[in-house]
């Protein structure tokens, strides 16, 4: 079919805001966020092409788009345009306890943060140290305790960064690893390498594996208080419920960040957020006012009082219990072993079947042998090379919860997982910490133990009057409980992605573990979890270093 033909003047026109004039495919490039959203909203209730569109009515009027969206916004609440604004932002010097609350944003918000595998958290800035000083810590009594104890964590950290990289260079020799021989084109020892560009590599793939692993080690004394980078991508009704929620929240870092984001943020997409600081957030910060108030009252009278001690996964609250390793993963709950068997199977042979009603399937298969079940349900994953492969949409109807105790270090790795729900309470030491082999083989246990000590002395002092700025004070180690539902589909890309090589071996236990208890409920469906890895590594980074700098030496791609 013959396009629409835009004469030359129109074709100039529409160059910085179209990628093309004359092609039924085209990329929206015009700056100004307001009006890609306003023209693909008003593309749906016209006859009219977006490219018409625009020259008609957005070239004449430069407020279009704005005009546009008031107009549906405010006086007719389809929230669902909002969806078509988006913004990418960056917040930076943000504590760690402010980023995890605003990535518990998991709908419409992709992040990024900076990694504390790769990055150390060692520089100074005007001769401190990089954490979140709070306002109410630092006008209490408590402030001398709290800075004590964050900078004790924070030079305890910095001083053994590289005795740490030392002996794990001991520890793992160069001389006992194989890279690859491009002359050769296989895998050797390091001493056996003759190419000086081939002995260049090994050397950064293995002080780049060594570092990160030290850092791994290193990040358990890091406080909650650090400071880190956080950049956002999202649309506009996502922005506008997270502001919501920053507007509401009882720490004062957060308020500020939400007043600092809807600045920025009103410059460019304005109508999608106008909402978050008018009558609407009044009444939303009222909404979770009263509903934690109601909810601490039922605790307080039917709770509390009536039980002197609770406990987590034997843990009591009040006793420290700080072991080499401690991994705590409980299966909460499944669906039995045979309804799941019969769920799953109709579910796939709905996806595939014609003309078969879901009520019909699931009739139909309470009659199969189990064999047949089994045959369907192999069959449905047998196709699958690799981990992005990824398994089809009938693995959603098959849901797991776990309780799970890990350090909080830990906690930030799976809490980016975005497709599971989870809920969490407020950060504190009452769990104990880990203590990672190799900090007691370095011979730095006592000034780690000392370091954590000192976290949860100041933890107690805080937490008696700021609950909330308490949990700035907790370093990494400290365990932390929380649960997660998720879908078996779910399950599937987390297991297989955290339990590579390359991933920290924390939460690659973790989720060997909850592979283990599906596996144990569930066997027959546990087998489309294909790719999952049981095994356990000395260095995690190596091979995925490995593999990095033999694919930038095939397409010449420099190091930066």
């Amino acid at each position: 079919m013959n396009q629409e033909n835009f004469n030359n003047d129109e074709r100039k026109k529409l160059e910085s805001h179209f990628s093309n004039s004359d092609s039924n495919i085209f990329v929206i490039i015009t700056p100004r966020q307001v009006d890609r959203g306003a023209l693909m909203s008003r593309y749906s209730r016209t006859d009219k092409t977006m490219r018409r569109i625009f020259i008609d009515e957005f070239l004449p009027n430069p407020n279009r788009g704005l005009e546009f969206y008031n107009r549906v916004l405010l006086e007719y609440g389809d929230e669902s345009v909002a969806e078509l604004g988006t913004a990418q932002c960056a917040l930076e010097w943000v504590s760690n306890i402010s980023a995890q609350k605003i990535e518990d944003h998991r709908i419409g918000l992709s992040f990024l943060e900076k990694s504390s595998r790769y990055v150390a958290f060692d520089k100074k800035i005007n001769g401190v140290y990089k954490y979140f000083r709070d306002k109410k810590i630092m006008s209490s009594i408590y402030a001398d305790k709290y800075i004590q104890s964050c900078d004790l964590a924070f030079e305890t950290y910095s001083k053994n960064i590289l005795p740490m990289q030392q002996y794990l260079k001991e520890k793992i020799p160069i001389d006992n690893l194989i890279f690859n021989d491009s002359e050769t084109k296989t895998d050797t020892l390091f001493n056996n390498l003759k190419s000086s560009m081939d002995i260049d590599n090994a050397k950064k793939i293995y002080n780049s594996s060594i570092k990160a692993k030290a850092l791994d080690i290193l990040r358990n004394l890091l406080p909650s208080s650090t400071l880190t980078n956080l950049a956002i991508t999202g649309n506009g009704r996502a922005f506008e419920y997270l502001l919501f929620n920053m507007n509401s929240s009882e720490l004062g870092e957060m308020k500020n960040l939400g007043d600092l984001l809807y600045k920025e943020l009103e410059k460019y997409i304005e109508p999608f957020i106008k909402r978050s600081k008018d009558r609407h957030s009044i009444s939303y910060c009222k909404y979770l006012d009263n509903t934690e108030k109601s909810i601490s009252r039922i605790l307080d009278k039917d709770l509390y009082q009536k039980h002197d001690e609770i406990s987590v996964n034997d843990i009591p609250l009040d006793t420290f219990i700080n072991i080499k390793s401690f991994i705590g993963v409980k299966l909460l709950y499944h669906v039995p072993n045979i309804e799941a068997e019969i769920k799953l199977v109709a579910s796939i042979l709905h996806e595939y079947g014609r003309g078969l009603s879901m009520s019909f399937l699931l009739d139909l298969v309470t009659t199969f042998s189990e064999e047949k079940r089994h045959e369907i349900i192999r069959a449905y994953s047998h196709f699958r090379e690799n981990r992005r492969h990824r398994p089809g949409r009938a693995f959603e109807v098959i849901d797991y919860s776990f309780e799970l105790v890990t350090n909080y270090g830990m906690f930030r790795d799976l809490h980016r997982h975005r497709l599971l729900t989870m809920s969490r309470q407020l950060l504190s030491t009452k769990y104990g910490f880990d203590i990672p082999e190799e900090i007691s083989e370095l011979g730095i246990e006592k000034d780690y133990s000392d370091c954590m000590y000192y976290s949860a002395d100041t933890y107690k002092l805080i937490s008696s009057t700021m609950p909330a700025e308490a949990q700035y004070a907790v370093t990494f180690a400290y365990r932390y409980p929380y649960f997660i539902k998720m879908n078996l589909r779910e399950a599937c890309h987390m297991i297989e992605l955290r339990t590579t090589p390359q991933g920290h071996p924390d939460y690659r236990n973790a989720c060997q573990k909850m592979y283990s208890l599906i596996k144990q409920v569930n066997p027959v469906i546990s087998e489309g979890i294909k790719f999952v890895d049981m095994n356990s590594y000395d260095l995690e980074r190596f091979k995925s270093e490995k593999n990095t700098v033999l694919k930038k030496s095939k397409i010449n791609v420099p190091d930066y």
